[in-house]
């Protein structure tokens, strides 16, 4: 006997064995059993998703022996007929071939005699969103008020393209992709009937490509047990998708999380060599950036272990905010692929973008909170200093005996210069110095900082802040400021400031100590605000500086003219101050 696919072999035959889709089975379930039935319907979906197969479903529901049911036997001659595409009053139409006027009059023709061997007559027209215009209105009447026989069902990929006219005489019903865990599930249950050693881990990358298709999944897994001889391997079935790996994902993202440009370049090698498509390994990689952001913040979301273990490491290793750069950053490399000189230029030099724009003092494997990472050390180093200097020959001196120095003088004369380190200054203690020579003592934190026992909106512009750090400081009051320690408070509607962004509170901190050369410590307490905070502050100037704006126009002679001629008004939320 022939070979049978699997996508033939294993269609479902009932509404019970129907994968997914149960918001259309129940809808039809229930109107086979009250006898509530349409005469026309219209499934739209993606390709593979169960169009025909719900179609034939109904079918046998309508001419089995049995009665009109929601459950047909599947074993008398109409329901084995139907399935076999013999059955003489199921009639499937192509409309991509046949689309004209003449195709549907010559239906609409035999749909008024009375059926064969069954107890309904069903036409089922697969795309039909490709009839021509004259074959729609031909078909219209007919559709509306068909003989009590007959029952239409209309499947289209493409519902937008119906008229109006025709959707309105139909009870349309709308199928869904296929969630990857459903494929999953039913590809497992199918080949342990078969009897096919398989690997779990492969049959999610079938899931992922088929891109909500349980046809296009059942035919990639024919092609992987090909393909695997026999067995279904996570290799192989990498191998025959050319989808990347999610060990070079989460390698990739250890190695932007170390700022370890060689291992990151080593996994593109890698990648490159095995012939892996660049475009799906971004698409895969903002997708795990979003499983880890949303392993941040919803930790709960991600139910399956195996994922939360590996998504850890990332979630700890970033910030917040990072990864939602990140995102972006690699969604836009994916987009500007096709601009770059080859595909490998354009997948490292987003790669590097990661690196380049992780913040200095980020948490991860790389940096402490002081310092930036060692890739971005390494190449202001190299940077700093200046690359090869040329420098004029050194002619040797008349003596052989200075000879080694000359060659010596001219091989550090060839080297690049070291960076020139400035060192800070050390205090000095008074014990067992000369007074005389010792150099003044350096003054205590607080006195260093004196600009913070003023005003906070003023501190606040010396300094440069920028995204949920600037916003933190400007929504919060100044309570004190003693021995180094900034005491401020946040009001409680931005308590999210603080909840959500892990590390702002170190970064504000970081920044005052930077600027005003002393430690700083910021603590931060939520309450009710007494003062003015700088975000409000902002807020009063803007209004202001937006009413005066709004005077000035309607002031203006030009504007006033415009709006007496015109009968027009001024949108004042459209008015922006300059």
């Amino acid at each position: 006997m022939a070979y049978q696919v699997l996508a033939r072999k294993w269609r479902p035959r009932s509404f019970d064995t129907l994968v997914g889709q149960e918001h259309v089975v129940r809808a039809l379930t229930h109107a086979l059993t009250s006898g509530r039935l349409h005469h026309a319907y219209l499934f739209t979906g993606t390709r593979g998703v169960g169009k025909t197969t719900i179609s034939r479903i109904l079918a046998k529901s309508l001419n089995c022996v049995t009665g009109v049911t929601a459950k047909p036997c599947g074993e008398c001659e109409a329901c084995l007929a139907i399935d076999a595409d013999r059955f003489p009053d199921y009639v499937e139409m192509d409309a991509a071939s046949n689309r004209g006027v003449d195709d549907m009059a010559s239906l609409l023709d035999k749909a008024v005699y009375a059926p064969v061997a069954g107890r309904y007559k069903v036409y089922m027209i697969d795309e039909v969103h490709m009839l021509t215009g004259h074959a729609f209105n031909a078909m219209l009447k007919t559709l509306e008020e068909p003989p009590a026989h007959v029952k239409f069902i209309l499947a289209t990929t493409d519902p937008q393209k119906i008229p109006v006219t025709v959707l309105s005489r139909c009870l349309q019903f709308n199928l869904k992709q296929m969630p990857p865990d459903r494929i999953v599930g039913h590809l497992t249950s199918l080949l342990e009937a078969e009897g096919v050693p398989f690997e779990s881990q492969a049959l999610r990358h079938i899931a992922r490509g088929a891109e909500g298709s349980m046809r296009d999944a059942l035919s990639l897994l024919d092609q992987a047990i090909a393909h695997g001889g026999g067995r279904v391997e996570e290799s192989a079935v990498q191998d025959m998708l050319g989808a990347v790996g999610d060990e070079h994902l989460h390698a990739l993202l250890a190695a932007v999380a170390a700022e370890d440009v060689a291992a990151m370049l080593a996994v593109a090698d890698a990648m490159h060599a095995r012939s892996l498509a660049f475009g799906p390994a971004l698409q895969g990689l903002a997708t795990l950036i979003h499983r880890a952001a949303l392993f941040q913040f919803a930790p709960d979301a991600v139910t399956d272990e195996a994922e939360r273990a590996a998504l850890a490491p990332h979630a700890v290793a970033f910030d917040p905010e990072f990864l939602q750069l990140a995102y972006q950053i690699v969604v836009h490399g994916r987009d500007e692929l096709p601009l770059a000189p080859d595909e490998y230029a354009g997948f490292t030099m987003t790669m590097l973008r990661l690196v380049a724009f992780r913040p200095e003092g980020s948490p991860g494997l790389g940096g402490g909170p002081s310092s930036s990472g060692p890739a971005k050390r390494e190449a202001r180093g190299r940077l700093a200093g200046g690359g090869e200097r040329r420098v004029s020959p050194v002619q040797p001196p008349a003596g052989g005996s200075s000879a080694p120095a000359a060659a010596a003088t001219t091989r550090d004369s060839l080297e690049p210069a070291p960076p020139v380190e400035v060192p800070t200054p050390a205090p000095v203690s008074a014990v067992g110095t000369d007074d005389s020579r010792a150099p003044p003592p350096v003054n205590s934190g607080p006195k260093q900082a004196e600009p913070l026992d003023g005003d906070w909106h003023t501190v606040l512009a010396t300094l440069k802040l920028g995204g949920m750090v600037r916003q933190l400081a400007q929504n919060c009051e100044k309570l004190g400021f003693d021995d180094g320690l900034l005491r401020l408070r946040l009001a409680d509607s931005q308590a999210h400031l603080l909840a959500m962004n892990r590390g702002t509170r170190e970064k504000l901190q970081a920044e005052l100590t930077a600027r005003f050369g002393c430690p700083v410590r910021v603590a931060i307490e939520v309450g009710k605000v007494a003062s003015e905070t700088p975000a409000q502050r902002e807020a009063v100037e803007h209004a202001a500086r937006h009413q005066a704006a709004v005077a000035a126009l309607a002031q203006d002679p030009f504007v006033q003219e415009i709006m007496e001629r015109l009968d027009a008004t001024l949108e004042e939320a459209s008015v922006r101050s300059l």
